[in-house]
């Protein structure tokens, strides 16, 4: 057995390779029934309990295309600026796998739906300008997903060392959208970077569109990431590798970063890069080799028979274009100059993934400011402790706003906003509830903080003595005394002014 070569450091890569990267990705379309038959398109449920002989490939059974899975391929298309083929088919793979019932999958192969278009990222790394890159899109087409194999016992999950396996043909017949880039060559150093950046920002383009949920943890988003290295300079493309079903946007990243330094790692020792398919490990941030695809695997398309060919109206086409909402780049541009942020700000809250809580937070009565303030801050600070994603946590935009009204309005202090977010996070109910259940509201009675104050300038004589010769600034220390004595529930300002009221 021959002992891969160690992986070359990425930079060291970068000096004497140029990489090129393609993705394509699988969009679980967010349909009531499947995409030939009238079986729930939902997720999970008890084992082959969402099938009909339609979708179980029974004979004499027949598709019918679902009307709302074309459409929605279509508004895909038109947000990624593709032309929406004038007449197109679907046509049968064929190819043998315990999970595809009928031993062939209906896709489309050279007559796609939707071709030749781009979307535009924006890479921002660092200290480094942020980068421009328009990802040219090669096809966008209508396939319909294939079952779930389960694989029990042994370590692993996978075929090998298992005990047997079951099939779940639940997601047998569900409408999946597949997504191809074209080759993207310009991206250098910043490769790895433009991969997880245009996937991150597919994600938002068809979420906004309302036609699926692109929940990467459930495989409604699903993403290949094809990567190859040529020398620097020699103009040709490397044998790229194919790393399937990357399951989040830092994996997607980390893949290509990876796959760069191991292909590095093979070409310096003089050998060549296999053509396959290749697996991603979390875990170690690695791939392994899957299957070989150096030999052409021949799918034997052909036309569907069972399915008339597609020929999308004009005026439907239109009717869609003018249907679709303001797109997440148009929306960030415009938020971006209402709330004046810079762009170094915007960035911040992209790479944070916090744009739309914090839209949302706004849009519950925050401003822009406050909004940022919790989500950057006390949040994300949760999200990174506990390891979860910052959409995640359990608190809403709406909570968040409330949080933040109660602290503009002096009903709370910043400490004690932060235990009463506590609170929300650990399901004790509402903000106001936990206000409520928790005694948290501030303290700004005078008679009650007349004594406080009272107590600290008679405990801290030396303190008072240096506020009285004129030293304001030791006032600190007293305001410091009077929230430790009300737990944090005084309002600090108030102290202070009471203070320099009995001292100056």
């Amino acid at each position: 057995m021959t002992t891969a070569p160690p992986l070359v450091p990425y930079a060291e890569a970068l000096e004497r390779y140029e990489p090129a990267i393609g993705l394509e990705t699988h969009v679980e379309l967010g349909t009531v029934t499947k995409l030939f038959c009238g079986c729930p398109a939902q997720f999970g449920g008890e084992p082959n309990t969402h099938v009909c002989p339609v979708c179980l490939g029974l004979p004499g059974s027949l598709p019918v295309p679902s009307r709302a899975a074309i459409e929605f391929t279509i508004r895909i298309g038109l947000a990624l600026n593709c032309s929406i083929a004038e007449w197109c088919r679907f046509a049968r793979k064929n190819y043998f796998y315990p999970d595809m019932p009928k031993d062939f999958q209906i896709s489309q192969y050279d007559e796609p739906l939707c071709t030749d278009g781009w979307l535009d990222v924006m890479v921002d790394e660092g200290d480094a300008e942020p980068q421009h890159v328009r990802v040219g899109i090669e096809r966008v087409h209508l396939e319909e997903d294939t079952g779930k194999s389960m694989h029990v016992g042994g370590a692993t999950g996978r075929i090998h060392g298992a005990d047997y396996s079951l099939v779940d043909y639940n997601r047998a017949g569900i409408p999946l959208v597949e997504i191809v880039t074209k080759p993207i060559t310009t991206a250098g150093a910043f490769a790895p970077a433009v991969a997880r950046t245009y996937v991150a920002e597919l994600r938002e383009v068809v979420r906004s569109l309302g036609v699926s949920d692109v929940r990467m943890e459930e495989g409604s988003l699903r993403c290949d990431v094809n990567t190859s290295l040529a020398p620097r300079g020699s103009g040709v493309l490397g044998t790229r590798t194919e790393t399937k079903n990357v399951n989040s946007l830092r994996s997607v990243e980390r893949a290509v970063r990876s796959e760069i330094e191991r292909q590095a790692a093979v070409l310096d020792a003089g050998g060549t890069v296999a053509l396959e398919t290749r697996h991603f490990h979390e875990d170690t941030g690695i791939t392994t080799s899957g299957r070989s695809k150096e030999e052409a695997e021949d799918y034997r398309y052909f036309p569907e028979p069972d399915l008339v060919p597609l020929a999308p109206p004009r005026e439907w086409v239109e009717q869609i274009r003018r249907s679709l909402p303001e797109l997440p780049s148009v929306r960030r541009e415009r938020l971006q100059a209402e709330w004046q942020l810079s762009d170094a700000d915007m960035a911040a809250l992209r790479n944070a993934d916090a744009f739309d809580l914090v839209a949302g937070t706004v849009a519950a009565g925050a401003s822009p400011a406050g909004a940022r303030k919790w989500w950057l801050g006390e949040l994300s600070r949760r999200a990174n402790e506990t390891g979860a994603e910052l959409a995640g946590l359990a608190i809403t935009p709406d909570q968040v706003a409330r949080v933040a009204e109660l602290v503009s309005s002096g009903a709370l202090n910043d400490q004690l906003a932060r235990q009463v977010i506590d609170g929300v996070l650990a399901g004790e109910g509402t903000p106001d509830e936990v206000v409520a259940a928790r005694g948290l509201a501030v303290v700004s009675d005078d008679s009650a903080l007349t004594a406080a104050v009272d107590e600290a300038i008679t405990a801290n004589p030396d303190v008072a003595d240096k506020i009285r010769s004129g030293k304001v600034a030791a006032a600190g220390v007293l305001v410091g005394a009077v929230m430790k004595a009300t737990r944090g529930q005084a309002d600090a300002g108030k102290v202070r002014q009471l203070i320099l009221e009995k001292l100056t």
